[in-house]
């Protein structure tokens, strides 16, 4: 006739909290840290996806308005004042004004490129502000929770050196806190990860539409007004009303189909 399995000792409880108490300051300690590394990447995890959505929703904005304008400064006052693109815009206009007081003859092609350059650069950095964090945490949190676990399983080996009993009733709480602690390492660690490649692959996405769009304004200001996306200039509409606005001599460069005296250049098909 088959033995009852041994019951717990009386007052003995399992579980999470348990664990913890058991383990005392640093199975607490190592459950914080883990924690908090948690909050934190979900916290960077959403306001980057926001801040992300915003430039794409700007992007958007972008190509469906703003080359309809007759100069880029008056294009730059249709997008959002903190908006990227419009930082990209004003930063071209203000290295053309500059190149003008430069002392040192230096080409305007390569002022102006470095001073997109630059703009461009800022705005992939604070882009990536936050993603350093992520990738700590998905790398060190694994190490953490495998702290957490060695610690449990020496309080295991002690546990069964101090009263040589070798039964599971008496290396159950710490091997349970060991294994919780490995547990809660990866939980904390694969989420970052996750959200890490995510948040690369989509700045990676907003920097390419940046870059083309940095380009079409290069291109702009470069040729004066002559090359510009082929998007802007399929609207009849918007070809017309662009030809019969104001322009006055020595301003930013115009759009295509206007001289700088205000007269409306042939058009070809």
């Amino acid at each position: 006739m088959a033995t009852p399995a041994a019951a717990a000792p009386a007052g003995q409880e399992f579980g999470l909290l348990n664990a913890l108490q058991e383990g005392g300051i640093i199975s607490w300690a190592t459950f914080i840290i883990l924690i908090s590394m948690s909050i934190f990447s979900f916290y960077i995890l959403f306001t980057k996806l926001m801040q992300q959505q915003k430039i794409i929703n700007q992007g958007k904005k972008v190509r469906a308005s703003f080359w309809n304008s007759a100069n880029l400064r008056e294009a730059s006052t249709k997008l959002d004042q903190r908006s990227a693109y419009r930082a990209i815009v004003d930063d071209a206009l203000l290295a053309q004004e500059q190149h003008s007081r430069l002392t040192d003859p230096v080409d305007q092609h390569e002022w102006v490129a470095g001073g997109l350059a630059r703009s461009q650069g800022a705005i992939g950095a604070r882009l990536g502000e936050g993603l350093a964090f992520l990738a700590t945490v998905g790398s060190t949190a694994p190490f953490i929770g495998l702290f957490g676990t060695v610690v449990g399983i020496y309080r295991a080996l002690i546990k069964i050196g101090a009263t040589g009993d070798a039964s599971i009733t008496t290396v159950a709480g710490p091997v349970g806190e060991a294994l919780i602690m490995t547990a809660l390492g990866l939980i904390v660690a694969v989420p970052a990860v996750l959200a890490y490649n995510w948040l690369i692959r989509r700045n990676k996405t907003i920097m390419e539409d940046l870059g083309a769009f940095t380009n079409d304004v290069h291109g702009y200001l470069a040729s004066n007004g002559s090359v510009k996306p082929s998007m802007a200039t399929t609207t009849p509409k918007a070809q017309t009303k662009t030809a019969a606005a104001p322009t006055q001599r020595g301003s930013e460069p115009l759009r295509t189909g206007m001289t700088s005296t205000g007269a409306q250049s042939e058009r070809t098909n």
